[in-house]
């Protein structure tokens, strides 16, 4: 009996929903470990929206081809949204196709996080290339007699989203991502973030700037950051403030650097040499964290030269890279500073050649200043972008001119493969080829080769007439191939999964000033106005907003943190504490004992608060004036 069009048609739309159906379980197993009916229920509704629109959409001969094409664009954006969430911890939304250009520069960090197993999203594309062939054939060979109805397919896809929207509406109020992606399921949470986005843009649009700064200084008033009380009702001239008056600033920034290595040893062989005696003449923050957002180190760069919140839905450079960004640069400048900043990928790369204008750095040295010595996938060594980089200092000591340094490291980036006449330890025959071990081999090496800047700018006499600014931009392990036993084992230091991977060093050095350690806890937008402060910069005077703090004039901190972690997870000097749907079924981790903590009562303020403070920070940064061109 031959099949007529209208029957092929419905066992296409089957066919694909089933199929589509099943990705999208197989994505929640692996995204939230969670397949529930009710989810699923959520989740068959989006979909069969989706498949009624595309019934409305095609027809004839093109509607094999169609199908088969949804299936298969489907299969490669559940598996890309997966490894995206094992390397970020957060669900991708539409807005992070904005930054697929950078794929290329990291291929080989993201096949580490491939496995296997996610390979069975295109298992049944196959299948459906075999029923597309068969479908063609039979296409030519069968009497069609009627179509499917649109009007009952119009129907469905109608009531599919109304249903969808009434979903979406009920969970409005969740601010958890992960929650929310797994509540209204992946397809939903698109439109969901989409509305929301458009929201709140047209809330900011009617705002103003000057109330928007006015209530955030209001609100950071309202929390006891410093506690100590002012003398003589007068203000008291704040701790270190212009300490390293009229010296130069360098800032390195480490990739991929976290906390733990440092002051360690590998069987006798210190990781981190370089930075373990910088320490002894240094201020040490051992308690910083990151606050990245989808941006990574350039949203790092970000931070530290703006203390401003990433939004969390896109890199910073690519979302505002077109305004006129208060920044560090233009502070130093202000003080008659020339302001450069250092990185051997091409500046193109996370659009930092939007973002390096919109901060106002005078020159930036990218891929062609340097000489390509081929120690990764981004070309040159940090040996080499230091060599440069001293060279362009030293020309800017002999005009006189003090400057401010920013250099972006790279040879300590995943896939932390060091080449062998680079390496400058050997980590011990358990630790060869594995993770943990590549990772502390190139940590090493950005060591040593932080060593060669500093013994340049002794050389070159300008050791005692610099400040230096030295901290980690994010996490360099991952969970799943390193785990907190592996680190223990290897270093005897204690290792939590989320509090032990997203703490990053903080060290600066001022001349003259004696070492010593600072364990209030801090994030990367408290650089800008502690640098500020031991260089003499009032940012109350020069009427700038900082988000962060002063980490020298401080008793107690709170820092958020939205990328990787939920929105509303903060850390104070208690506690990292992480929401579930709110504050109510959240969880708060010691940070001394690593432990869960069952009172959670006393940390609402400090969850407000911050929710409170990085709302302010979005519509401060959404309202910023464009820059010309």
């Amino acid at each position: 009996m031959k099949e007529t069009k209208t029957g092929l048609g419905r066992s296409l739309f089957v066919i694909v929903f089933v199929l589509m159906m099943a990705k999208l379980t197989l994505f929640r197993f692996f995204v939230f470990r969670d397949i529930s009916w009710d989810r699923i229920a959520v989740d068959a509704i989006a979909v069969l929206v989706v498949l009624c629109l595309w019934e409305l959409l095609f027809s004839g001969k093109w509607k094999g081809t169609a199908y088969w094409s949804l299936n298969t664009l489907f299969s490669i954006i559940l598996f890309a949204a997966t490894i995206y969430n094992v390397q970020f911890g957060s669900i991708p939304t539409y807005t992070t196709l904005l930054s697929l250009n950078q794929v290329p520069e990291v291929a080989s960090s993201i096949g580490l996080l491939i496995e296997p197993k996610h390979f069975w999203f295109f298992v049944d594309v196959m299948v459906m290339t075999i029923l597309w062939i068969i479908y063609r054939v039979q296409g030519k060979r069968s009497v069609y007699t009627r179509q499917l109805s649109r009007i009952g397919i119009l129907s469905v896809a109608v009531i599919g989203l109304v249903m969808s929207g009434l979903t979406i509406a009920k969970d409005g109020s969740i601010e958890n991502e992960t929650v929310r992606a797994d509540e209204l399921g992946f397809l939903n949470y698109q439109v969901a973030q989409a509305i929301l986005a458009n929201q709140q843009n047209k809330l900011i649009a009617a705002g103003d700037i000057e109330e928007t700064v006015k209530e955030i200084k209001e609100h950071q008033a309202t929390y006891p950051y410093q506690q100590q009380s002012e003398q003589d009702g007068n203000e008291a001239i704040p701790d270190g403030f212009g300490a390293a008056k009229g010296k130069n600033l360098i800032i390195v920034q480490l990739e991929s650097f976290q906390n733990f290595p440092v002051r360690q040893q590998v069987e006798g062989q210190e990781v981190t040499p370089v930075l373990n005696d910088l320490i002894e003449e240094s201020m040490y923050f051992p308690h910083v964290f990151q606050q990245i957002g989808q941006g990574n180190t350039s949203d790092a760069e970000f931070i530290t030269n703006t203390s401003i919140y990433p939004i969390g839905t896109m890199a910073m450079a690519t979302g505002f890279g077109d305004r006129v960004l208060p920044s560090l640069p233009r502070l130093v400048q202000n003080e008659g500073y020339t302001a450069q900043t250092f990185h051997v990928n091409n500046v193109s790369f996370w659009d930092r050649n939007k973002m390096y204008p919109a901060l106002h750095f005078d020159q930036y040295f990218d891929k062609p200043y340097f000489t390509n010595d081929h120690f990764n996938d981004f070309g040159a060594s940090d040996e080499e972008m230091y060599r440069v980089g001293l060279h362009k200092l030293v020309d800017l000591d002999a005009q006189n001119k003090p400057f401010y340094a920013h250099f972006i490291a790279t040879s300590s980036h995943a896939p932390f493969k060091v080449p062998q006449d680079r390496k400058q330890m050997e980590v011990p025959q358990q630790l060869a080829g594995t993770g943990l071990g590549d990772y502390l081999t190139a940590l090493n090496y950005a060591d040593y080769a932080l060593g060669t800047l500093i013994d340049g700018l002794k050389e070159e006499g300008l050791w005692e007439d610099t400040i230096l600014v030295v901290y980690g931009d994010h996490f360099g392990l991952q969970n799943q191939s390193t785990s907190p036993e592996q680190v223990e084992a290897a270093l005897g230091v204690p290792y939590h999964e989320q509090i032990s991977r997203f703490n990053v060093p903080l060290v600066i050095r001022v001349p003259g000033m004696e070492g010593r350690q600072i364990d209030t806890v801090g994030g990367q937008m408290d650089i800008l106005p502690t640098v500020s402060n031991l260089l003499g910069f009032s940012l109350k005077d020069s009427n700038f907003t900082a988000l962060g703090q002063d980490l020298l004039n401080i008793d107690q901190n709170v820092i958020g943190m939205r990328y990787y972690m939920p929105t509303g997870t903060f850390f104070n000097n208690e506690v990292m504490f992480v929401p579930g749907s709110g504050f109510e079924d959240g969880q708060a981790i010691s940070l001394t004992t690593l432990e869960p903590i069952a009172d959670i009562s006393k940390y609402r303020a400090d969850y407000d608060y911050i929710m409170k403070l990085m709302k302010l920070s979005d519509e401060y940064v959404k309202l910023l004036p464009k820059r010309g061109f």
